[in-house]
């Protein structure tokens, strides 16, 4: 097997693509046959040594991936070789082979590509997590997206969506704009141009939105708090642009509103049936056509930095995914 390998957590410079034993499953794992793997931005955080989970070197990158059972280990039912699955597991996936949980892996249903499939689990668990649970979502509430062109934003406006709400979508250009509308987006907002609270309630109303969507951070947080309706609830899912922001506390005591933290891997962990359910319905609605992830690209594994330098170019729309010839 062929691997990316991360010896030294330096960056993305320091990853040697290496020839290594193919492993054996022990108890518990399966021997995937990786056929595709995508790029999200935690991938990118754990090879500069700046993610939470710091995995012992060396280690392979790669969180979320999809392919063939090669090998079933000891103790685990409920998979056969030659079965598809998809996996999230935190490393692993930027290979041709790997060792997963089987506790991880998620049988594909048949008409479920590999590519779909490896950028699937994380951005629609984590939306569906958001939205359905944490923040309780109804149909005809009005939701906002921010940084609604990548990964987790295309899969929430889809999640949105699929519950019945009216969504506005803001991106930072014209193109990824038009990206969230080709998806479902009811308005959208290009921040790069103007004022952004001026912009949301021209898209919400004096109202403002029920629910903020925000994987961003940085310097759109505090505006689109200020914009939030009554009860609202204000989703924490990431921090993309890099610094994490500061909300002053009299805002949610103004608003009646609510600052909701969001993470999904922590409840999968600690509410394993409920995550599986909510997995399931995420499947349904694929095979319903509701939700799709949208691939700004396929490359080959070999060109890794290659998909590294793009992603960090901010130019992607939806997710990035490696494949294996």
């Amino acid at each position: 097997m062929r691997a990316w390998l991360c010896e030294n957590p330096v960056g993305v410079d320091a990853l040697q693509w290496k020839e290594l034993p193919t492993p054996q499953p022990g108890a518990g794992q399966l021997l995937l046959r990786i056929q595709a793997a995508s790029l999200n931005y935690p991938d990118l955080l754990i090879v500069q040594g700046k993610y939470q989970h710091k995995p012992p070197l060396p280690f392979v990158p790669g969180s979320e991936y999809a392919g063939i059972v090669e090998a079933v280990g000891e103790g685990v039912g409920g998979f056969r070789v030659g079965q598809p699955v998809a996996c999230l597991s935190g490393t692993g996936g930027f290979a041709t082979h790997t060792l997963a949980p089987a506790s991880l892996c998620m049988p594909l249903p048949p008409g479920f590509p590999a590519v779909d499939a490896a950028a699937f689990i994380m951005t629609y668990a984590t939306s569906h997590h958001a939205l359905v649970d944490r923040a309780q979502l109804k149909a005809g509430e009005t939701v906002l997206v921010l940084g609604a062109a990548g990964g987790v934003g295309t899969a929430a406006i889809q999640v949105a969506k699929a519950m019945g709400a009216h969504v506005i979508a803001a991106a930072s250009s014209d193109e990824k704009c038009e990206l969230c509308r080709s998806i479902g987006a009811d308005a959208t907002i290009n921040y790069s141009q103007g004022n952004l609270r001026d912009a949301i309630k021209e898209a919400a109303g004096d109202k403002g939105p029920d629910v903020v969507y925000d994987p961003v951070g940085g310097e759109f947080a505090e505006p689109a708090f200020r914009s939030i309706a009554w009860r609202g609830r204000y989703l924490v899912v990431g921090f993309a642009s890099g610094p994490i922001p500061s909300l002053p506390l009299n805002l949610p005591l103004l608003k009646g509103a609510s600052i909701v933290g969001v993470f999904w891997g922590n409840f999968a962990r600690r509410e394993p049936e409920a995550n599986a359910a909510m997995l399931q319905q995420l499947a349904q609605w694929y095979a319903q056509g509701k939700v799709k992830p949208v691939i700004d690209r396929t490359l080959p594994m070999v060109d890794l930095k290659a998909a590294y330098a793009h992603m960090a170019s901010r130019a992607v729309k939806g997710k990035l995914v490696m494949v294996n010839g």
